[in-house]
Protein backbone atom coordinates (compact mmCIF):
# COMPACT_ATOMS: atom_id res chain seq x y z
CA UNK A 1 0.00 0.00 0.00
CA UNK A 2 3.16 2.65 0.70
CA UNK A 3 4.38 1.60 -2.37
CA UNK A 4 0.96 2.36 -4.42
CA UNK A 5 0.57 5.63 -2.20
CA UNK A 6 4.37 6.86 -3.28
CA UNK A 7 3.71 5.65 -7.40
CA UNK A 8 0.31 7.91 -6.90
CA UNK A 9 1.95 11.04 -5.42
CA UNK A 10 5.14 10.90 -8.14
CA UNK A 11 3.51 10.35 -10.72
CA UNK A 12 1.82 14.48 -11.13
CA UNK A 13 5.55 14.99 -10.69
CA UNK A 14 7.06 12.57 -13.39
CA UNK A 15 4.26 14.23 -15.49
CA UNK A 16 5.02 17.62 -14.88
CA UNK A 17 8.95 17.20 -15.03
CA UNK A 18 8.42 15.52 -18.56
CA UNK A 19 6.48 18.18 -19.75
CA UNK A 20 8.97 20.64 -18.54
CA UNK A 21 11.96 19.09 -20.34
CA UNK A 22 9.64 19.02 -23.46
CA UNK A 23 9.32 23.00 -22.99
CA UNK A 24 12.67 23.64 -22.37
CA UNK A 25 13.98 22.01 -25.32
CA UNK A 26 11.54 23.63 -27.76
CA UNK A 27 13.48 25.08 -30.28
CA UNK A 28 13.77 29.24 -30.50
CA UNK A 29 11.55 30.29 -33.26
CA UNK A 30 11.38 34.29 -33.29
CA UNK A 31 14.42 34.30 -35.43
CA UNK A 32 12.19 32.89 -38.34
CA UNK A 33 10.37 36.60 -38.08
CA UNK A 34 13.39 37.79 -40.75
CA UNK A 35 15.52 34.95 -41.48
CA UNK A 36 15.26 31.88 -43.97
CA UNK A 37 16.54 28.64 -43.09
CA UNK A 38 19.20 27.47 -44.52
CA UNK A 39 18.03 23.66 -43.50
CA UNK A 40 15.97 21.62 -42.22
CA UNK A 41 14.95 18.38 -40.07
CA UNK A 42 13.31 17.21 -43.23
CA UNK A 43 16.37 17.96 -45.44
CA UNK A 44 18.93 16.32 -43.19
CA UNK A 45 16.82 13.53 -43.03
CA UNK A 46 16.97 13.03 -46.66
CA UNK A 47 20.67 13.67 -46.71
CA UNK A 48 21.18 11.05 -44.35
CA UNK A 49 19.01 8.22 -46.36
CA UNK A 50 20.58 8.92 -49.34
CA UNK A 51 24.31 8.54 -47.52
CA UNK A 52 23.12 5.56 -46.26
CA UNK A 53 22.15 4.45 -49.49
CA UNK A 54 25.48 5.52 -51.31
CA UNK A 55 24.11 7.88 -53.59
CA UNK A 56 25.20 11.72 -53.10
CA UNK A 57 22.32 14.16 -51.08
CA UNK A 58 20.95 16.25 -53.83
CA UNK A 59 19.01 19.58 -52.84
CA UNK A 60 17.06 22.04 -55.45
CA UNK A 61 15.85 25.18 -53.46
CA UNK A 62 15.80 28.49 -54.79
CA UNK A 63 13.57 30.71 -51.90
CA UNK A 64 11.02 33.19 -53.09
CA UNK A 65 9.27 35.93 -51.50
CA UNK A 66 5.79 35.64 -50.58
CA UNK A 67 4.15 38.27 -52.57
CA UNK A 68 6.12 36.53 -55.92
CA UNK A 69 4.30 33.29 -55.56
CA UNK A 70 1.68 32.58 -58.01
CA UNK A 71 -2.00 33.55 -55.96
CA UNK A 72 -2.87 29.91 -57.92
CA UNK A 73 -0.20 28.45 -56.35
CA UNK A 74 -1.03 29.45 -52.66
CA UNK A 75 -4.87 28.93 -53.00
CA UNK A 76 -4.50 25.55 -53.97
CA UNK A 77 -2.36 24.61 -51.38
CA UNK A 78 -4.79 26.29 -49.17
CA UNK A 79 -7.25 24.17 -49.94
CA UNK A 80 -5.79 21.08 -50.48
CA UNK A 81 -3.79 21.15 -47.35
CA UNK A 82 -5.43 23.33 -44.96
CA UNK A 83 -8.29 25.31 -46.04
CA UNK A 84 -8.82 26.87 -42.46
CA UNK A 85 -5.49 28.54 -42.16
CA UNK A 86 -6.02 32.03 -41.96
CA UNK A 87 -9.05 30.73 -38.94
CA UNK A 88 -7.37 28.64 -36.69
CA UNK A 89 -3.94 29.63 -34.44
CA UNK A 90 -1.95 26.62 -35.69
CA UNK A 91 -4.37 23.67 -34.39
CA UNK A 92 -7.57 22.97 -36.40
CA UNK A 93 -9.41 20.24 -33.83
CA UNK A 94 -12.29 19.92 -35.69
CA UNK A 95 -10.42 18.54 -38.15
CA UNK A 96 -7.88 17.01 -36.65
CA UNK A 97 -11.70 14.96 -35.27
CA UNK A 98 -12.67 14.82 -38.17
CA UNK A 99 -9.25 13.08 -39.90
CA UNK A 100 -9.33 10.65 -37.15
CA UNK A 101 -13.24 9.84 -37.59
CA UNK A 102 -13.51 9.35 -41.30
CA UNK A 103 -11.53 7.12 -43.93
CA UNK A 104 -10.29 10.03 -46.04
CA UNK A 105 -8.91 7.38 -48.66
CA UNK A 106 -12.69 6.83 -50.11
CA UNK A 107 -12.90 9.27 -52.36
CA UNK A 108 -12.41 12.21 -50.24
CA UNK A 109 -9.26 14.56 -50.69
CA UNK A 110 -6.63 13.11 -47.88
CA UNK A 111 -5.00 15.67 -46.01
CA UNK A 112 -4.95 14.39 -42.52
CA UNK A 113 -5.80 16.61 -39.71
CA UNK A 114 -2.24 18.28 -39.41
CA UNK A 115 -2.56 22.14 -40.54
CA UNK A 116 0.07 23.74 -43.00
CA UNK A 117 1.64 25.26 -39.75
CA UNK A 118 2.00 22.04 -37.88
CA UNK A 119 3.27 20.68 -40.97
CA UNK A 120 6.17 23.99 -41.16
CA UNK A 121 6.97 22.64 -37.81
CA UNK A 122 7.48 18.92 -38.28
CA UNK A 123 9.56 20.13 -41.53
CA UNK A 124 12.29 22.44 -39.63
CA UNK A 125 12.09 20.88 -36.44
CA UNK A 126 11.02 17.17 -35.96
CA UNK A 127 11.13 13.80 -37.98
CA UNK A 128 8.21 11.79 -39.64
CA UNK A 129 8.24 9.41 -35.99
CA UNK A 130 4.45 8.94 -35.24
CA UNK A 131 5.19 8.83 -31.64
CA UNK A 132 3.08 10.74 -29.10
CA UNK A 133 5.90 12.39 -27.48
CA UNK A 134 6.61 13.86 -31.32
CA UNK A 135 3.31 14.86 -31.50
CA UNK A 136 3.16 16.55 -28.92
CA UNK A 137 6.43 19.16 -29.84
CA UNK A 138 5.12 19.86 -33.14
CA UNK A 139 1.96 21.07 -31.76
CA UNK A 140 3.84 23.17 -29.04
CA UNK A 141 5.73 24.47 -32.04
CA UNK A 142 2.95 24.82 -34.26
CA UNK A 143 1.10 27.28 -31.13
CA UNK A 144 4.71 28.78 -30.80
CA UNK A 145 4.93 29.67 -34.89
CA UNK A 146 1.34 31.48 -34.73
CA UNK A 147 2.09 33.47 -31.58
CA UNK A 148 5.72 34.58 -33.06
CA UNK A 149 5.18 34.92 -36.78
CA UNK A 150 2.58 36.75 -39.27
CA UNK A 151 0.38 34.11 -41.28
CA UNK A 152 1.75 35.17 -44.28
CA UNK A 153 5.45 34.51 -43.08
CA UNK A 154 4.25 30.94 -42.13
CA UNK A 155 3.31 30.43 -45.48
CA UNK A 156 6.41 32.04 -46.91
CA UNK A 157 8.23 29.67 -45.49
CA UNK A 158 5.77 26.18 -45.81
CA UNK A 159 5.69 26.75 -49.43
CA UNK A 160 9.38 27.32 -49.63
CA UNK A 161 10.75 24.49 -47.54
CA UNK A 162 8.42 21.38 -47.88
CA UNK A 163 9.52 18.95 -50.26
CA UNK A 164 8.45 18.25 -53.87
CA UNK A 165 10.32 15.51 -55.16
CA UNK A 166 13.59 13.83 -54.78
CA UNK A 167 15.88 16.53 -53.34
CA UNK A 168 13.19 19.15 -54.07
CA UNK A 169 12.33 21.57 -51.87
CA UNK A 170 10.19 24.67 -52.29
CA UNK A 171 7.99 25.82 -54.66
CA UNK A 172 9.99 27.85 -57.08
CA UNK A 173 12.28 24.79 -57.66
CA UNK A 174 9.86 22.49 -58.22
CA UNK A 175 8.41 24.83 -60.68
CA UNK A 176 11.60 25.18 -62.58
CA UNK A 177 11.89 21.27 -62.45
CA UNK A 178 8.87 20.41 -63.25
CA UNK A 179 7.18 23.13 -65.60
CA UNK A 180 10.30 25.38 -66.42
CA UNK A 181 8.92 28.44 -65.04
CA UNK A 182 9.11 30.28 -61.93
CA UNK A 183 6.41 30.10 -59.30
CA UNK A 184 5.08 33.50 -59.75
CA UNK A 185 3.96 32.22 -63.43
CA UNK A 186 1.87 29.00 -61.99
CA UNK A 187 -1.49 28.84 -63.59
CA UNK A 188 -4.89 27.39 -61.70
CA UNK A 189 -4.05 23.81 -63.53
CA UNK A 190 -0.36 23.99 -62.48
CA UNK A 191 -0.76 24.80 -58.90
CA UNK A 192 -3.51 22.24 -58.24
CA UNK A 193 -0.77 19.34 -59.73
CA UNK A 194 1.86 20.56 -57.53
CA UNK A 195 -0.67 21.18 -54.07
CA UNK A 196 -1.57 17.61 -55.29
CA UNK A 197 2.05 16.02 -54.82
CA UNK A 198 2.19 16.91 -51.27
CA UNK A 199 0.70 14.14 -49.92
CA UNK A 200 3.45 11.95 -51.02
CA UNK A 201 5.76 13.92 -53.30
CA UNK A 202 8.58 10.54 -53.85
CA UNK A 203 5.66 8.88 -55.45
CA UNK A 204 3.91 11.44 -56.88
CA UNK A 205 5.53 12.91 -59.48
CA UNK A 206 4.26 16.05 -61.70
CA UNK A 207 6.04 15.64 -64.85
CA UNK A 208 4.48 12.39 -65.04
CA UNK A 209 1.22 12.55 -63.42
CA UNK A 210 -0.96 9.33 -63.15
CA UNK A 211 -4.41 8.35 -62.78
CA UNK A 212 -3.93 9.16 -58.96
CA UNK A 213 -2.21 12.47 -58.89
CA UNK A 214 -4.56 13.39 -61.44
CA UNK A 215 -7.81 12.80 -60.07
CA UNK A 216 -6.09 14.75 -56.79
CA UNK A 217 -5.88 17.57 -59.31
CA UNK A 218 -9.48 17.60 -60.47
CA UNK A 219 -10.56 17.36 -56.69
CA UNK A 220 -8.05 20.44 -56.08
CA UNK A 221 -9.44 22.62 -59.23
CA UNK A 222 -12.99 22.03 -58.30
CA UNK A 223 -12.06 23.24 -55.12
CA UNK A 224 -10.37 26.21 -56.17
CA UNK A 225 -13.67 26.47 -58.89
CA UNK A 226 -11.85 25.78 -61.61
CA UNK A 227 -14.00 23.15 -64.15
CA UNK A 228 -11.19 21.83 -66.66
CA UNK A 229 -11.03 18.08 -68.65
CA UNK A 230 -8.70 15.47 -67.14
CA UNK A 231 -7.16 15.53 -70.39
CA UNK A 232 -6.63 19.56 -70.94
CA UNK A 233 -5.67 19.95 -66.90
CA UNK A 234 -3.06 16.88 -67.80
CA UNK A 235 -2.13 18.85 -71.19
CA UNK A 236 -1.44 21.87 -69.30
CA UNK A 237 0.44 20.79 -66.01
CA UNK A 238 3.13 19.35 -68.74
Amino acid sequence: MRTLVRALIATPAIGFAWLAYIYLTLPDVRPLRTENPTTTAWMELRDREALEKGRRPRRMQRWIAYNRISPDLKRAVLVAEDDAFWQHEGVDFEQLQESLEKDWARGRLLRGGSTITQQLAKNLYLSPSKNPLRKLRELIIARRLEAELKKARILELYLNVIEWGDGIYGVDAASRAYFQSNAASLGPSESALLAAAIVNPRLLNPARPGMKLLRRQQLILRRMGVTTAPEESAQLAR
